[in-house]
């Protein structure tokens, strides 16, 4: 009885010694946040780097697909996961940003999580499924590679496992590839796999895991040239219309690419040349 009296007050001495365990962080005090794993926190983002919805050209199906979906969820109604895919530079990521803030402030909380980080997508679910705010997980560049054993912890946490996605949760992510994974390694599981349909299904559905799916396709010269006069009377560049739209095109050809993401970067340099200070992001 002496030795359990003990035991007892050694064990409630070293209880009152330790820290007591970390409160799971909350999406508080602003719109935006970047998710870092160890130790799990939620950092505040006051000032997002992002483009205004009405500079983004040439998108707009893509435009009214996402905002729908978006405000429905801001609302408290169904909506789905969405994966946005295809062309570099065509203001993937930069749509999902804008469509964030053109949200009611406050309605909608923005959380960042690195493609590197996507293992620990269920630690960050589990702090959300505290709150009562209504989030949208973010990953920008996602993709997956031959060895790489993420895309299944993404695919049980989108539409599976015992607890499920928690409602207050949606999940967009950007990608160069329709599916998240290079056509190489799909089709070398087709090769050595003892059932091939079944190795293949296995890597396509992770990508059925979003119930939107939009494309984004590389751009003609009107648009490209169009998204160029937008932006150059946006900032009020002094240079006349077909002396910016030559340039334009010349930085194209040496970029061997047209794009949203190429318009912006010709503004950036013309706007350096002439001596013009930019104000926000582009």
């Amino acid at each position: 009885m002496q030795q359990s009296n003990l035991l007892r007050r050694i064990a409630e001495s070293l209880e009152r010694l330790a820290p007591p365990p970390p409160k799971p962080p909350k999406p508080e005090g602003a719109d935006a946040f970047v998710w870092h794993p160890h130790p799990p926190a939620l950092t505040p983002v006051h000032q997002v780097a992002g483009v205004a919805l009405s500079l983004l050209l040439g998108l707009d199906r893509q435009k009214a697909l996402l905002l729908e979906n978006t405000r429905r969820f801001a609302a408290g109604l169904p909506a789905n996961n969405a994966m946005l895919w295809g062309a570099r530079g065509m203001g993937k990521s930069s749509l999902v940003k804008a469509v964030h803030a053109s949200c009611p402030p406050g309605s909608l909380a923005l959380i960042e999580i690195a493609r590197d980080d996507i293992g620990s997508l269920p630690v960050l679910l589990s702090c959300l499924r505290a709150t009562a705010r209504r989030c949208l997980v973010f990953c920008d560049d996602l993709s997956f590679e031959r060895a790489d054993q993420d895309y299944k912890a993404l695919k049980s946490v989108l539409d599976g496992g015992i607890e499920g996605r928690p409602s207050n949760v949606l999940f967009y992510a950007t990608s160069n590839r329709r599916h998240l994974m290079p056509r190489d390694m799909i089709d070398n599981e087709r090769a050595i796999a003892v059932h091939e349909n079944e190795a293949a299904e296995e890597k396509l559905s992770l990508s059925d895991r979003f119930g939107l799916w939009i494309g984004f396709h590389a751009c003609d010269q009107a648009t490209f040239l169009a998204m160029v006069d937008t932006y150059a009377a946006a900032y009020a560049l002094p240079i006349p219309l077909e002396q910016c739209r030559a340039e334009a095109l010349a930085w194209a050809a040496t970029r061997g690419a047209r794009s949203g993401r190429v318009a912006a970067q010709f503004i950036a340099d013309l706007a350096g040349r002439l001596g013009i200070t930019l104000k926000g992001s582009i």
